[in-house]
């Protein structure tokens, strides 16, 4: 087996098991791996430390299939590994309540590059590393075998590819059905899912534990849900009892989704009231009409994928939050979330604190919010908690 060996004192991190090797922590590399082969990463000392994926043109130059260097990354590697994961979610208290779940959330589950969604009968999987690559047909056969679904759907358009040398792919990997509006059940609520042109694998399960607490703060507030996407929010809202909806998103394919989820549901539509804008340009209009509102959700896009535009996304989370805290009524709630993995929970909380005092409000945190139970996060990944979220009371 080919091998990595490490500069001195590079080791830190793998012995606190963190799956990441960057370029700058190698001394060398013995004989030439191909993208996505499993090397033998070594320690300065010489001795063995973990299998990892070798991908030469990121800067994550390896990430780790497991620090037992005993074992075979073989199938039935992944078959063991696709099960456990799989094991999990059907052991969640959520699994009795919605039919969509993420089945893998790569590193924490030990499958680095690899997210894989179910909705009901369809898995939507993405491959965004070069291990995950090399391995992506054992991989798919064994989430074939883990959950008996015949259709796989395959997402790997994300620019993330591009850093590991790969090109784009969508399209179905297994199997073959009509995914462009796949049904889904969330706590009583009816979805469709745009598996195939929708954002990201086509729903943000991770906001499901979050649309339910919306939908219990709901009942007789006025709500505004900015970004709303697909209306999973406003809808959880309307369901809550809240008195009135306005949503707002840009894209015209997502509110044409939303209206049909919107119907799909025994809803009062009256109460709710979907509109294409520029986010940021309605918000200020709203201030300038004086506009009112008991309850903001703000679920803005990812604005800094990584920590290189953290000072941009600052500015811009910095904008909306100001906006939504002026139109916030005293007593009003404020629910503002960040997915951006280059700006850490305690970044989002001083921009969000910054943003009050720019609006002369007083406001407290009232609950902090995250991804639910079947988006894990291993101890030792941090940078799997992506999706960060605070509930602010104003007083």
């Amino acid at each position: 087996m080919k091998s990595l060996h490490l500069k001195a004192g590079r080791d830190k991190s793998l012995r606190r098991r963190h799956p990441w090797i960057f370029s700058g922590a190698l001394e060398r590399v013995d004989g030439e791996p191909a993208s996505g082969e499993t090397v033998l990463v070594k320690s300065a000392a010489g001795q063995p430390v973990a299998l990892a994926a070798w991908s030469p043109q990121s800067q994550i130059r390896a990430r780790v299939w497991s620090f037992d260097c005993s074992v075979s990354v073989d199938e039935g590697f992944f078959r063991e590994t696709v099960s456990r994961a799989a094991a999990l979610r059907n052991a969640l208290p959520a699994f009795h309540h919605t039919n969509a779940l993420r089945l893998v959330h790569g590193e924490s589950d030990g499958l680095p590059g690899v997210v894989v969604d179910r909705y009901a009968d369809v898995l939507v999987a993405q491959f965004l590393s070069a291990g995950a690559e090399r391995w992506r047909d054992a991989i798919l056969d064994a989430l074939a075998e883990a959950t008996g679904c015949e259709a796989i759907y395959e997402r790997s358009d994300a620019e993330v590819r591009a850093l590991e040398g790969l090109p784009p792919r969508a399209g179905f990997a297994r199997g073959n059905r009509e995914a462009r509006r796949c049904p889904i059940l969330e706590h009583g609520l009816h979805f469709r899912v745009d598996v195939e042109q929708g954002q990201k694998t086509g729903f943000f399960l991770d906001q499901r534990e979050n649309r339910q607490r919306v939908r219990a703060l709901a009942a007789g507030r006025e709500v505004l849900d900015a970004f709303c996407y697909t209306g999973g929010f406003s809808i959880a809202a309307l369901a809550g009892g809240a008195s009135r909806v306005t949503a707002l998103e840009s894209s015209p394919v997502a509110l044409e989704v939303a209206r049909e989820n919107l119907a799909a549901n025994s809803l009062d539509a009256s109460r709710v009231e979907f509109l294409q804008a520029d986010v940021f340009r309605h918000l200020r209009l709203l201030r300038d009409q004086g506009l009112a509102c008991d309850l903001i959700v703000l679920d803005p896009p990812k604005f800094a994928p990584t920590a290189a535009q953290a000072k941009n996304a600052a500015r811009a989370y910095k904008d909306i939050n100001l906006l939504a805290l002026r139109l916030l009524r005293p007593g009003g709630l404020l629910a503002t979330f960040s997915c951006s993995g280059g700006v850490p929970a305690e970044l989002f909380q001083s921009i969000v604190a910054g943003a009050a005092a720019d609006a002369g409000v007083d406001a407290r945190i009232i609950e902090r919010l995250g991804a639910g139970a079947d988006h894990p996060v291993a101890l030792q990944f941090p940078e799997g908690e992506y999706l960060k979220g605070l509930l602010l009371l104003r007083a």
